[in-house]
């Protein structure tokens, strides 16, 4: 069962929005500031604070677009959304684009605030086992690993938060001082916590996810056999496997499988749900031949902004490969009309709903793919070796689910063809999941993709974004990135 999602009043200048599965809500007087962090419950509240302030399902459409439409894959045009996207389209952002500190930057800080309250109050709990202990100390330090680990892929060094007594005025972290504090806690965190299938409730933290997590943040930092063996380690709990359909995956129906190590839970109702699919939408969608089971009815929004896919991307697919049984090109109109799309102009419907109700579709979003890992780890194994069988056939493995022809050793001389292969790969596999932004800025292409574009801002140092302006002005220690 999903972690759900409740509003907690409990301190006068401390709001936290908790989360809770298969328990009744408890009422607002239990949680008077004399108990909060005293009971169990309370505790809990807090710590599924951290959990929903990094699990916002109605923010995802906003990052995945932002990784998006600054790479080769995706595009934007209309409605009030492309005013801010047309800044990352064409790399014009600033420090006073809203969307680093809504959805990025104070999302993340709230968990890291969480995760402070959580380790500094654990052993005040009263009656509290030991096993429960230990176990929500290394869920608390997962998260607030993972949202450094995130806010370093954004802004690279931020301040680093320890505890809930830290100075308002704080520096940021040196490149090297992040990445040790976000491997420590990750590794710090894995014994104390359960087996994949085992954890209390659907989508919080087990061994699988600080794994998964592992094995992305050293691809990221390019730790090579770090990354290929935290893989392996993912691979040898036996537990996650590929989901037999990449088109039925997704679906609400599906969610669960075993395919999926880590996900942001979406439900049909305001504030909780996926609002992706409602900018997707062509204007006047009704069904489509490539996707006949879905069909808009007039409880659906479909939003003036259009997510779009550029030509260049869709273009790039095998035309049997199955994971473009969710990308539509043509569509039938609610006048009955045939419309065929045109130039970067597909579109994702990776997250299709019968029964999403005005913007809020029910399909989880996937944070980490079993996927995700197989390619993870060939990509380490070429970076340290060059082409091998063993990176091939993790490979494959992914391919042979898209059911297109299988790769031979022999058609890769070099790591650097190999390398291109499997960015293209990734981008394949998981256009409209927010990737393609780091996996350009590892594979060394994000810049030159975008002067390739003809964009005509793009310069190195924007392969990280600029602290918001309102955390540099309240905090005059933080001081903005370089060309900032």
């Amino acid at each position: 069962m999903k972690i759900q999602q409740y509003s907690i009043i409990f301190f006068t200048i401390l709001s936290l929005v908790a989360c809770q599965s298969q328990f009744e809500l408890t009422p607002y007087s239990e949680f008077a500031p004399s108990n909060v962090l005293t009971n169990e419950k309370g505790l809990k509240a807090v710590l599924y604070s951290a959990h929903a302030s990094i699990q916002n399902t109605t923010a995802s459409r906003i990052l995945i677009n932002i990784s998006e439409v600054s790479t080769d894959m995706a595009y934007n045009t209309g409605g009030a959304e492309n005013l801010y996207l047309q800044e990352f389209v064409n790399f014009t952002w600033s420090p006073s684009t809203g969307n680093f500190r809504d959805d990025v930057w104070a999302p993340h800080y709230r968990a890291v605030r969480d995760a402070n309250l959580v380790l500094e109050n654990v052993n005040n709990v009263q009656g509290l086992s030991d096993a429960s202990k230990k176990l929500y100390i290394a869920e608390a330090k997962t998260l607030r690993a993972f949202s450094y680990d995130i806010l370093r892929l954004w802004f690279g060094g931020v301040p680093l938060r320890k505890s809930s007594a830290d100075e308002a005025q704080k520096a940021r972290a040196s490149d090297d001082e992040m990445k040790q504090f976000i491997e420590s806690e990750y590794l710090a965190s894995i014994a104390d916590l359960p087996a994949p299938g085992k954890e209390e409730a659907y989508s919080r933290i087990n061994k699988g996810v600080v794994y998964a997590m592992l094995t992305k943040f050293y691809l990221n930092t390019k730790q090579w056999q770090k990354a290929a063996d935290a893989a392996k380690s993912v691979m040898d709990l036996g537990y996650y496997s590929l989901f037999s359909d990449y088109t039925k995956m997704f679906r609400v129906e599906n969610e669960g499988n075993k395919e999926m190590i880590l996900v942001k839970p979406a439900r049909n109702e305001n504030g909780y749900g996926n609002w992706f699919s409602a900018g997707a939408l062509p204007p006047g969608f009704k069904t489509s031949s490539t996707i006949p089971e879905f069909v808009w009815t007039t409880s659906m929004a479909n939003f003036a902004t259009q997510y779009r896919l550029r030509t260049k991307f869709t273009s790039s697919f095998d035309p049997q490969d199955a994971r473009l049984g969710l990308i539509i090109r043509n569509y039938t109109n609610t006048s009955g009309a045939q419309i065929t799309l045109g130039t970067d102009d597909a579109r994702s419907l990776k997250y299709w709903d019968n029964a999403t109700l005005g913007n809020n579709s029910g399909n989880d979003v996937p944070v980490f793919r079993y996927a995700d890992i197989l390619l993870s780890r060939a990509e380490a194994l070429n970076e340290l070796n060059g082409p091998s069988q063993e990176a091939i056939s993790l490979v494959n493995e992914v391919r042979k689910r898209a059911k297109v022809a299988e790769l031979q050793l022999s058609n890769f001389k070099t790591k650097e063809e190999l390398r291109a292969h499997i960015l293209k790969e990734r981008s394949w596999e998981f256009y409209s999941e927010g990737k393609s932004r780091e996996d350009y800025i590892r594979h060394g292409v994000f810049i030159s993709a975008a002067t390739d574009r003809k964009v005509q801002n793009p310069v190195n140092d924007r392969l990280v974004f600029p602290i918001p302006q309102a955390e540099t002005d309240a905090n005059k220690l933080c001081v903005q990135n370089q060309g900032y």
